[in-house]
């Protein structure tokens, strides 16, 4: 899956006064980040505040991505929850045509088993039209999927590509990394540990940060990928306090609020979320200009 190594943004939904998606906003994104030199966009993630989209605009904002990318860049879309067979309807009802691999991400609040969390994914793998990226992400779920949940699902099922992983555990991520099969991908999935992750092993990043940061993002990630760590290591620490405000409040309100300083859309959230507070906008403010 060379399509899925290197830089991935996990795009934001902006959104209108009134509630609105803004789909110009949105326009404004997608070109911001392919100008900015990223390899692939993930829509519909959790930084794209799918759980406040109805079925509609999900529809309506994939296929708008992929109106503006006009075929530049690969699509992978999230497709998750935490009911498998609505999963596995969801993937017979979207229009995946143009779209290159899926995102699923562990079942969020039942709280299954490591064995429930295996039998879900391969069920998701049994009926999946495309590649499967795995995603553990237990600061949301409130489970964490196991380096050996991860191994067993990655050597039992070929179309089962690649984990992104934002446990932040990084014993963990070593683990699957040092036992995966060799064509299996691990993503990080926290900016902050982008630069060491990738010197462990990994594929790149799907980030929140190349929002706002495209080539900044997208330079820390190459240069890591070829070993230049002199190089990747300067980048990474420059902006890893930039990185760490972006989520002071939550994401993403953090990224929306230095989206709308750099004029490429607005800060507007859905509730429950807020938009960022007037202390952390001068903050990314003052920090912006170090980038």
């Amino acid at each position: 899956m060379d399509k899925i190594k290197g830089t991935g943004v996990a795009l934001v939904t902006p959104f209108l006064a009134d509630g609105a998606i803004d789909f110009n906003g949105l326009s404004n994104v997608v070109n911001h980040v392919i100008e900015g030199g990223l390899d692939y966009l993930v829509v519909l993630g959790t930084t794209g505040e799918t759980a406040t989209l109805n079925t509609v605009e999900k529809d309506q904002v994939l296929a708008h991505v992929k109106e503006v990318n006009n075929g530049r860049l690969p699509i992978v879309v999230g497709i998750g929850g935490n009911n498998t067979a609505a999963i596995v309807e969801e993937f017979e009802r979207v229009d995946l045509v143009g779209v290159d691999a899926i995102l699923s991400a562990s079942p969020y609040y039942n709280k299954p088993t490591q064995e429930g969390i295996y039998q879900h994914y391969k069920i998701l793998a049994e009926h999946s039209p495309l590649p499967l990226v795995l995603y553990n992400v237990p600061g949301r779920t409130a489970s964490n999927m196991t380096a050996q949940t991860t191994l067993r699902l990655a050597y039992d099922f070929e179309n089962i590509v690649a984990m992104k992983e934002a446990s932040g555990d990084l014993n963990q991520v070593m683990e699957i990394i040092k036992e995966k099969p060799s064509s299996f991908l691990v993503i990080s999935g926290e900016d902050a540990l982008n630069f060491p992750i990738i010197a462990c092993g990994g594929a790149g990043v799907i980030s929140v940060l190349a929002n706002s940061q495209p080539k900044l993002t997208s330079n820390v990630v190459s240069l890591s990928l070829n070993s230049e760590n002199e190089k990747a290591r300067a980048l990474h620490y420059k902006s890893l306090d930039f990185t760490n405000l972006l989520f002071a409040e939550g994401n993403p309100a953090g990224v929306k609020a230095a989206l709308k300083l750099q004029g490429v859309c607005g800060d507007e959230v859905r509730m429950p979320l807020m938009k960022a507070t007037d202390d952390l906008i001068s903050a990314l403010k003052e920090e912006m200009k170090t980038l």
